[in-house]
């Protein structure tokens, strides 16, 4: 049987121009299936607040938090652009309401493991804001003493003591978002962040007992070359992150508009200079001592990622890869998206809509899906090949219930195409995903996408 976990790949995989040429399509990153295209307008809310209540797993809760001050043109994000502190005092206000509509839904003595806070910017929150939020979700909802919470932090405009604040509520994980420490690449996506205040922010979290930090980079922006982001990667490599995701630029106009604004401040590098951006970086990763974890994430051997994906118990959902399976994530905010085993739901994306499906006492749930039996096959199957890097035939189809190579065999033949290319090995018994095929596990994960046909031009390109 071929090894499917927790390989590092090899350093450097030879760029084919044709093959770029060929995977680059649109396709999505994975973080569900079926993806977030797929949810449905016409929903019954009831029936998925039943289910919401019905499973009585630990929960994992999802807060996100609209607001940034000023717009980076890559972002697509939903995001409230304002510099009015005082907004977030009124948004806290409808989170309380909302949590006290989906409480009592959710039945009794269910533990919290996990909370991620998201954005736009959970540090446009001032120190108070963030305590007061956090008061609020505790005295709600019982957490267990090893739960991890982790907040998106923006180093810009932040003091200490967003930092201190952040500890008192828990949190014992942060990701920063750096991007690029290029000024010129910074001044052309509108994110002006010097690297003082990332090394500043980073010593401020240290001091104050953070366990875990993890570092966001993105290739493919204007002004980016591969010599630039290797000099950007090293810089960073030199702080010392226990985590680092190097996601590849999805540009999305016809979804964010403002990112037209890109193309209209300099050419945007094509999928043959993205992929060699990221055959430059992960050499430098692996060669520092990263896992690569796939999907744009690495972490240090020690991690508790790393060790997730050699024990094969890593898993994916909305906020990436994730260390805590068995959960049900709860999400609140506008646009935010909670997940059971069975159903996916979604709010309200614009705020307005959001308060006053609150104010007329309704969970402000505005699309949601229901996943057939196939749709949990499928999605079974996808999410080990993201994490896992490789399928055990028979072990996947015992938990199943399904002759895995009967029920996927045109799925398979499609492979041999990609074997060729040299972005997987087979035998009669799994397959693995090679060093090169990493790259582009989204294009082999595809393989087994009953959906693509109907979703085209809602995804960013592979590369």
């Amino acid at each position: 049987m071929i090894s499917q976990t927790g390989r590092a790949p090899v350093p450097g995989p030879a760029i084919d121009p044709e093959l770029v040429r060929t995977y680059s399509v649109p396709g999505p990153r994975y973080t569900s299936y079926p993806t977030a295209v797929q949810f449905r307008d016409d929903i019954d809310a009831e029936k998925l607040l039943q289910d919401a209540g019905a499973t009585g797993r630990d929960l994992s809760l999802y807060f996100h938090l609209p607001f940034c001050e000023s717009r980076c043109w890559f972002c697509g994000c939903t995001t409230v652009i304002s510099r009015e502190r005082n907004l977030a005092d009124t948004y806290i206000d409808y989170l309380e309401k909302e949590i006290l509509l989906l409480k009592p839904r959710l039945g009794e003595n269910r533990r919290v493991v996990q909370m991620h806070w998201g954005g736009g910017t959970p540090t446009f929150l001032s120190p108070a804001q963030i305590r007061r939020l956090g008061e609020i979700i505790h005295r709600h909802f019982q957490f267990s003493e090893d739960a991890e919470v982790a907040i998106e932090v923006d180093p810009r405009r932040l003091e200490h003591d967003h930092i201190r604040a952040l500890r008192d509520i828990g949190a014992n994980r942060a990701s920063l978002g750096v991007q690029d420490h290029n000024p010129e690449v910074q001044r052309l996506v509108n994110r002006i962040q010097p690297r003082e205040l990332t090394v500043r922010t980073l010593d401020w979290l240290r001091e104050e007992g953070f366990g875990s930090i993890n570092l966001d980079l993105i290739y493919g922006l204007p002004g980016q070359t591969a010599t630039s982001v290797l000099a950007t990667l090293e810089d960073i490599l030199s702080l010392r992150p226990d985590r680092l995701a190097v996601f590849s630029y999805a540009h999305v106009p016809w979804i964010k508009p403002a990112q037209k604004i890109l193309e209209q401040r300099s050419e945007l590098p094509g999928p043959e200079e993205k992929l060699a951006m990221l055959c430059a970086m992960v050499p430098a990763l692996t060669a520092a001592g990263y896992v690569n974890i796939g999907m744009d994430h690495f972490a240090r051997p020690d991690d508790e990622l790393a060790a997730a994906q050699r024990n094969g118990s890593l898993q994916r959902n909305f906020q990436g890869y994730s260390t805590r399976g068995g959960t049900d994530i709860c999400g609140f905010g506008m646009s935010a998206i909670s997940q059971t085993p069975l159903t996916y739901r979604q709010n309200e994306k614009v705020i307005d809509r959001y308060y006053a499906s609150i104010d007329a006492g309704r969970p402000p749930l505005v699309r949601g899906y229901t996943l057939s039996p196939e749709d949990r096959i499928r999605r079974r199957v996808i999410m080990r090949l993201m994490c896992d890097m490789g399928l055990d035939f028979a072990e996947t189809g015992r938990q199943l219930g399904i002759d895995f190579v009967r029920h996927f065999q045109a799925e398979l033949d499609s492979l041999d195409g990609m074997e060729r290319d040299g972005l997987l090995r087979r035998d009669a018994e799994g397959l693995e995903v090679t060093a090169l095929g990493r790259l582009l596990v989204r294009n082999i994960a595809m393989r087994f996408d009953a959906y693509l046909g109907v979703t085209k031009g809602s995804f960013s390109r592979t590369v």
